[in-house]
């Protein structure tokens, strides 16, 4: 298991990376090197040397106003030095985004914590819109120096700090800077903080965007630290899991919670954009968005922890931003519910690791992925069977879905993976459209509504699409499901089948197919593909990192297959390849390197189903099952009572 929750060594470099039979060395910290920090609406990812190299507040999808991840010379950062001395061990402060770094030297041991404030807000945490850096000397005489880089807008807007107040910068009419002591602006034209601490002795260093609106001296960054420390073990304390891999569940909670935008319900896919999923490659895409195809696990996974608030507000934003009317649903939307941004490339700037485009926006949104419909009716129903408070207008809305689905489902489609090389008939996409049909009918029979709805005929094409799919998305030579109708090829996607319902895990063409992604598009360490680029022509036709979805995602179709003994030993595997602090990004390199944007929140909502899968693995539908009672006791307890008698 990642050794997330004791004190962890700092790196010292980004790793090199295996491309090709060759060795590439990333310039900058590798991704996985980094720590995430998010106050509920904003978020900022710190380097193993103490650097913040990207900040986007008081939004996730803000412009950036540091950003030199993506490149480290024109991206700004926000530095820390120690004289003589180096961060040896960092780890969160227990079930919290505050991030502990111990710097020690032959002179000196000091403490920095690094927060994005929060505080607490009824059942949820709200942003305070601060940034608080908060040094405390341990032991011996620290001297200190750190610069902050601000570059706006990746670069587009102006970066120029004036006075503010007693002993304040400001950055524009949001961003003050501040502490104690003060910062002044050095020949650069940045911002700058120089001080010596004695053993014992704190400082505090302030970017406030938003909040205090005021200059921040040392009691006030504290207190703001403190209450940011309580509200995560406040919230984290209410997390109900015990089981297998208890430890990176919880962390895996506490990432989903700082991806989750308390304002909206919407949960963001990833904080950043165009991290690549392949160094050098143009597979670099903006995550900062909402993509509906997380919205089962999402609330799934919050109400199986323990946390109904997060599952509301997220299912509230959900229907919010699919309808109605509904004649087709996007497969993202922003924050606020509506399209993102037009896909653009940003000129000038140089990538992670070279690579580029650097975009902004996302035009998936564009997107016809039949997908969605299934995702959207599986989480109402998962959410009405646990909490069973949706009004009426919005139970409602299911029946829009539905009509979409019947009038659409016979169409080729973009798909899960959002290919831009044409639309097919991706196999899980007909999957997903049976899905929307099979929640939507239990949904009518769970609220009584059988004489409101066209029950028969929902049910009937229901079957329809069941038979559909079993007629031709089989490969006949070797009893497998296929990518695509037609395309002999095998996906990932696939390992789905099962865990929807679809066929039973045991079934023999399931297990077939499970057998073949395992031996076609395995790697080591229980690493799995999502598919072959090439064979796939996905438009783009160049390499990427195995996908660590599929990967925790084959652990739990094996749990349903009955190999509980197999699945046990890839996700002890996958999580010994997390971050030393628990994170982990999109996709990854055979020697272990992170890939994609980071963190991801489908990797960690696929790890928190493995491992509830594995936890119960004597009940193959237990994640879902577990939602079909109402009093919060899990399917696995129940039926274990039920036997006992």
């Amino acid at each position: 298991m990642a050794g997330y929750s004791g004190q962890s060594r700092a790196k010292g470099s980004g790793p090199s990376m295996r491309i090709g039979g060759t060795m590439q060395h990333a310039s900058a910290p590798g991704i996985g090197e980094h720590a995430f920090l998010s106050d509920c609406g904003g978020s900022a990812l710190v380097g193993p040397h103490g650097e913040i190299d990207w900040l986007c507040v008081p939004r996730f999808d803000a412009p950036p106003l540091m950003w030199s991840i993506l490149d480290a010379e024109r991206g700004g950062a926000w530095t820390l030095e120690v004289a003589d001395a180096a961060p040896v061990r960092r780890s969160y402060a227990g079930d919290s985004l505050v991030l502990e770094t111990v710097w020690e030297g032959e002179r000196c041991r000091l403490l920095c914590r690094d927060l994005l404030a929060v505080r607490p807000a009824g059942e949820g945490l709200e942003p305070v819109g601060a940034l608080v850096r908060f040094l405390t000397c341990l032991d011996g005489d620290a001297s200190v120096r750190s610069a902050v880089r601000a570059r706006p807008d990746l670069g587009r807007a102006p970066a120029r700090w004036e006075p503010e107040g007693e002993g304040g910068l400001r950055l524009g009419p949001d961003t003050i800077l501040s502490g104690g002591p003060a910062p002044h602006v050095n020949a650069d034209g940045d911002a700058e903080y120089r001080f010596d601490l004695g053993s014992g002795e704190s400082a505090a260093m302030v970017l406030d965007h938003g909040g205090v609106r005021e200059p921040c001296g040392t009691d006030t960054a504290r207190r703001l630290a403190e209450t940011t420390v309580e509200s995560w073990r406040s919230w984290a304390a209410r997390t109900t899991y015990e089981g297998e891999g208890a430890e990176n569940v919880r962390r895996s909670a506490v990432v989903l919670r700082g991806l989750l935008h308390e304002e909206s319900g919407g949960l963001v896919a990833a904080p950043t954009t165009s991290l690549p999923e392949w160094p050098g490659g143009p597979r670099n895409w903006d995550y900062r968005y909402v993509w509906h195809r997380d919205a089962p696990l999402v609330v799934l996974s919050f109400l199986r922890l323990g946390h109904t608030h997060e599952a509301r507000i997220y299912l509230r934003y959900l229907l919010s931003a699919t309808g109605p009317p509904i004649t087709r649903l996007a497969p993202v939307h922003d924050l606020d519910g509506r399209t993102p941004p037009e896909e653009t490339e940003v000129e000038g700037v140089h990538g992670y690791a070279g690579s580029r485009p650097v975009r902004v926006g996302n035009d998936a949104a564009e997107q016809h992925q039949l997908d969605v419909y299934g995702h959207v009716l599986d989480a109402v129903l998962s959410y009405q069977q646990a909490v069973g408070d949706l009004p009426e207008q919005k139970v409602r809305l299911a029946d829009e879905v539905v009509e979409a689905i019947r009038s659409s489902w016979r169409e080729p489609d973009e798909g899960i993976w959002e290919v831009r090389s044409g639309r097919r008939h991706w196999t899980i996409s007909k999957v997903y459209a049976w899905v929307g049909l099979d929640r939507a009918v239990q949904l009518a029979e769970l609220l009584g509504r059988q004489d409101e709805v066209p029950l028969q005929e929902w049910t009937a094409d229901r079957d329809a699409v069941h038979t559909d799919v079993l007629e031709h998305g089989l490969d006949p030579a070797t009893g497998t499901f296929t990518q695509a109708y037609g395309a002999p090829r095998t996906d990932g996607s696939l390992l789905k089948v099962p865990l929807l319902g679809f066929l039973d895990g045991r079934d023999p063409r399931v297990v077939r197919t499970l057998d073949r992604i395992a031996d076609e598009l395995g790697g080591p360490g229980a690493l799995v593909h999502r598919y072959d680029p090439e064979g796939t022509d996905d438009g783009l036709r160049t390499p990427e990192g195995a996908f660590l979805l599929c990967s925790f995602g084959l652990v739990s179709a094996l749990v349903l297959a009955g190999r509980a003994d197999e699945a046990h030993e890839r996700f002890a595997r996958l999580c010994s390849r997390g971050g030393d602090l628990g994170l982990f990004a999109e996709e990854m390199s055979d020697d272990g390197a992170m890939l994609g944007n980071f963190p991801q929140a489908f990797t960690h909502l696929a790890l928190i189903e493995a491992a509830v899968n594995l936890r119960d693995a004597g009940d193959t539908d237990a994640l879902h099952a577990w939602a079909r009672h109402r009093d919060g006791r899990s399917a696995h307890t129940e039926n274990r009572e039920s036997r006992g008698r």
